[in-house]
């Protein structure tokens, strides 16, 4: 038997000569993304798709999106480069939201909300709700989820 061989070539190889091999090929641009861009634009620009040769790269806001427009022919010539054929044409960038965005505002967790007393008539729910309850443990778990549950609801 001969050695092991990537799945990558094997894949190269099954579809080698058909339409196919061109989109397994476009394939290796989410693969040498971040090294043929540098960390600084890869953390603020990735590319969501490739047709005819057109690369779509969503970036995360006006400045970047300003700022990678004027560097279109030296990133599609990076990609090229280290992909090693011109599959990259041109470059179409537009603005949108990436996981794990640096740019994106950082939310501060809303502080807890101070549960309200219960009603003289939601206290009697909860009662009838966990009396037939024999297991005196889940018994008191249970009304304090549903006291929990009530006193957080909007009067």
């Amino acid at each position: 038997m001969k050695r092991p061989v990537a799945v990558s070539q094997l894949l190269a190889t099954l579809f080698s000569g058909t339409p196919a091999e061109n989109r397994l090929k476009e394939g290796a641009i989410w693969e040498v993304w971040n090294s043929a861009v540098g960390a600084q634009i890869a953390s603020r620009a990735k590319p969501v798709a490739i047709r005819s040769g057109v690369l779509t790269i969503v970036v995360s806001s006006p400045p970047w999106l300003q700022q990678l427009n004027f560097m279109k022919s030296q990133i599609r010539e990076k990609l090229n480069e280290a992909i090693g054929e011109e599959l990259v044409k041109d470059i179409f960038l537009k603005a949108g939201t990436l996981r794990n965005d640096p740019d994106a505002a950082v939310k501060k967790p809303l502080p807890p909300k101070k549960p309200r007393p219960l009603t003289p008539e939601e206290l009697e729910t909860v009662a009838k709700a966990t009396e037939e309850l024999t297991d005196q443990e889940l018994r008191k778990t249970l009304a304090a989820l549903y006291t929990l549950h009530l006193s957080n609801q909007k009067d």
